[in-house]
């Protein structure tokens, strides 16, 4: 119930606070001790209570900016790219000139196509803008 306190032990400190206090006043410790301990766990529980509702809230403000995020790059402007994924193109512009590839991947948001091209026979990754290949 208390710990490492033993019977023994609680005997002992009863008794000499019943030597100290004397016993009218033990009734009036009890109770005073009795009310500060209530008086604790009552402000314990306000403050659980007060840091709950504090991440709550911020819980909530995360949620806002992650909507509100997701919803300016709901608003992006996409572009309309004429090209699979897999299809054969050639670059027309740029340091890969007049090479060929595939389409590895395309990113509608920033304008941008992967091109895989073979140099020195290795498949190679190249991002280009879209209007620097045409499809062949």
């Amino acid at each position: 119930m208390f710990g490492s306190i033993g019977m023994p032990e609680l005997i002992i400190i009863l008794v000499i606070a019943l030597i100290i206090f004397g016993p009218r006043k033990l009734p009036e410790l009890g109770k005073s001790l009795g009310r500060s301990l209530n008086e604790f766990k009552k402000a314990s529980t306000d403050l659980q209570n007060t840091l709950e509702q504090e991440i709550k809230i911020e819980e909530q403000k995360e949620a806002v900016t992650k909507a509100k995020q997701e919803e300016k790059t709901d608003e992006a402007p996409k572009l309309k790219i004429n090209f699979n994924v897999g299809d054969r193109v050639k670059i027309n512009e740029g340091t890969f000139d007049n090479f060929e590839g595939e389409v590895d991947s395309i990113d509608e948001a920033s304008g941008r196509v992967t091109v895989m091209i073979n140099i020195f026979g290795r498949s190679t990754p190249v991002e280009l803008e879209y209007w620097q290949i045409e499809n062949i």
